[in-house]
């Protein structure tokens, strides 16, 4: 597995990572512990050093599952997690966000137990809190790295200005947010802001949440407890409108003898040398296809055609609700 750097940060990882957080929370029932524990140990044997979690994964369970399977080989791999919501006791649900310095010192310290190690590797800010002014948060996480308690500090889904403000007080690795082929949002002024400031780039759902692999279609009917059912984007009539997309993956990835999520992952990838992806599966056979996409190699040709392809490719749907929509960006 090829490596990158994140930015100009010298946190090196393997191309591609893996994203946790579907074995234990959002798409249906948790998966198996034993048949998840193998899988993550997998991807360590494939050469995957990049592992996401978050505590409200669960709540809590993902953090557990990736501290145990990961804790024999804990000096090959980067382990992140995620502050920023308030969780009820009782229940262990979302009721807010709460990113106030001293809860994210509860959270790092109760991640660094439920994952069975020192420090945390990346700790991200899971969405910015607007009650809490950026600088008091970046503060609170340099005290945790001046205590060898966090190594590096990262944002998901903020804004340019919340960027520039946080990484002053303390240089951020790596902002993580959704951007794939069918969410392009990023490319406006994040992504120039990024290579400005030398910061890396994880995009989540590089897959589009699975659509974009094209294993589904309209009549795919999803798990009640799924959380894509909630999401405008997966009406059966937007995805009959956005099988377009995956079509161009199809006819691109025939031309190339891959398949559409390894070029959709190829795809981000050549965006720029900073871009390390995070994909999650809870099936092998996928590990390895997605995996794959790192040896996929995309001509100038090839990423002009896809470009010019999808610009004619109006995706329709919301990617969340407006209540969530409006917790990105800030």
């Amino acid at each position: 597995m090829k490596t990158r750097k994140l930015g100009r940060s010298g946190l090196e990882v393997s191309a591609i990572g893996l994203g946790c957080m579907g074995m234990s929370f959002g798409y249906g029932p948790p998966a198996d512990t034993t048949e998840m524990t193998a899988l993550i140990r997998a991807a360590v044997e494939r050469g995957v050093t990049f592992f996401d979690t978050a505590e409200v994964y669960g709540p809590f369970t993902n953090e557990e599952l990736v501290g145990a399977a990961l804790a024999p080989v804990r000096d090959q791999v980067v382990i992140a997690t995620k502050f920023g919501f308030r969780l009820d006791p009782a229940t262990g649900q979302q009721v807010g966000l709460d990113s106030r310095p001293a809860h994210i010192r509860e959270v790092a310290e109760a991640s660094l137990k439920r994952l069975k190690i020192d420090a945390i590797d990346l700790f991200y800010q899971h969405r910015v809190d607007p009650d809490v002014p950026i600088e008091d948060v970046a503060g609170a996480v340099k005290d945790l790295i001046t205590e060898g308690k966090v190594k590096h500090f990262g944002l998901s889904e903020p804004g340019v200005t919340t960027i520039r403000r946080a990484h002053a007080v303390q240089p951020i690795t790596a902002i993580q947010s959704e951007y794939s082929l069918w969410t392009r949002s990023p490319e406006k002024e994040v992504l120039p802001t990024l290579e400005e400031l030398g910061i890396g780039f994880v995009p989540y759902s590089p897959l589009g949440k699975g659509f974009l692999t094209g294993a589904m279609n309209e009549s795919t009917t999803l798990d009640s407890g799924d959380f894509r059912n909630i999401l405008p984007r997966f009406t059966p009539e937007a995805r009959k409108a956005n099988q377009a997309l995956v079509d161009l993956l199809g006819e691109i990835a025939g031309r190339k003898q891959a398949t559409p999520a390894q070029i959709a992952l190829a795809w981000l990838l050549a965006q720029k040398p900073w871009i390390v992806p995070i994909p999650g599966t809870t099936k092998l056979h996928r590990l390895e296809e997605n995996l794959g996409a790192a040896v996929v190699e995309l001509t100038a040709g090839d990423l002009q055609d896809i470009d010019h392809a999808a610009a004619k490719i109006t995706v329709q749907g919301n990617r969340y609700p407006d209540r969530l929509e409006a917790m990105t960006g800030r």
